[in-house]
């Protein structure tokens, strides 16, 4: 099972995130920095080029773990002075302990079954879990082509995923969460759906 060439280059991957969020891509990692407070020790689960580390929380947290199956993005991540760790988080075993445990834009990635990920993510926070996650996708398109070559292209390396989330099925997966949910807004010019879940 191979990865897709937007996952084996951080640059091509930038560029298509750039593209997909337009003027929105800068304030989708600001919004997820904005809710990290200094010197707080970071976890961020698939990781991918690190982004939220080395543009937004480089020098301000405690320490900063990022988690990915990509070791092109892990030995970036290490080049730019964070500390990262080739990891299959869809393995049954418990993540690596931190005040904040962080997932932007990768939950689709264990769908049917996304439960289980987040039981391990709160399981290793301490303070507070977020999950960022689109509800608007390329992927989902009407159109069977871009549909298509949305899902191959963002195989990440554990197969391309047929299907992504949608607000309500996002709402219907947090609802079980309900009394751990300290905040849930709309990012992203609408594109992405924040969640920040007590420990």
């Amino acid at each position: 099972m191979g990865t897709s060439p937007v996952y084996r280059n951080a640059t091509v991957y930038e560029l298509l995130m750039r593209g997909l969020y337009g003027r929105h891509y800068r304030s989708r990692y600001r919004a997820i920095a904005d809710l990290i407070p200094d010197g707080a020790e970071v976890m961020d689960v698939c990781c991918g080029p690190a982004t939220l580390y080395t543009r937004y929380l480089r020098g301000r947290t405690g320490s900063y773990t990022g988690l990915d199956l990509n070791d092109r993005f892990i030995a970036r991540l290490e080049d730019a002075g964070g500390h990262g760790t080739v990891w299959d988080v869809d393995a049954d075993v418990p993540l690596p302990a931190a005040d904040h445990v962080v997932m932007q834009a990768s939950l689709y990635q264990f769908l049917p079954e996304p439960v289980p990920v987040l039981e391990r993510m709160l399981a290793a926070a301490r303070e507070r879990v977020i999950v960022s996650e689109p509800i608007r996708n390329l992927a989902s398109s009407n159109n069977r082509v871009v549909a298509a070559a949305a899902r191959r292209y963002t195989d990440a390396g554990a197969g391309a995923r047929d299907h992504r989330f949608t607000e309500q099925t996002l709402e219907e997966l947090f609802s079980r969460y309900e009394s751990r949910i300290l905040r849930r807004s709309l990012i992203a010019g609408g594109r992405e759906k924040l969640f920040v879940l007590a420990a």
